[in-house]
């Protein structure tokens, strides 16, 4: 049962706050940088599968680890890692190929990621240390 809630609750916090993330800083931000390159229909496929298969990572690298330490923090520190590094690879290279991709939007999705990620699993661990405790 930890595992399943643990899963739901990453998945629903991270995608609630990249909903928000995506709403506010689509227009403000990806789309002025990359807009000639930007589809005009989003692939809902390959969405879904990344929707679907990090907070796998999250829960794995971050949420279990730390359950078995007793310890927010590691969740916490664990979680941004891993949101760096996730979003490091993406953004990096990508500004390493593409023409339109931005030092300041490399910074600013990777600071995301790591924030985003660590908040994800944070709602994951407190939500299977409830039910756990319940």
């Amino acid at each position: 049962m930890a595992y399943v809630t643990g899963y739901i609750t990453a998945l629903i916090a991270f995608g609630a706050i990249d909903v928000v993330w995506l709403r506010f800083m689509g227009p403000a931000l990806y789309r002025p940088t990359l807009g000639d390159i930007l589809l005009t229909d989003l692939r809902v496929a390959p969405a879904l599968a990344f929707y679907v298969i990090y907070p796998v990572g999250l829960l794995v690298f971050a949420v279990l680890p730390g359950l078995k330490s007793g310890s927010a923090a590691n969740v916490i520190g664990s979680a941004a890692l891993f949101g760096a590094i996730a979003y490091a690879t993406y953004d990096l290279t990508n500004f390493a190929t593409l023409r339109n991709w931005t030092l300041q939007l490399t910074v600013l999705d990777i600071v995301y990621g790591a924030a985003a990620s660590a908040f994800a699993a944070f709602v994951s661990f407190l939500a299977v240390r409830a039910v756990s405790n319940a």
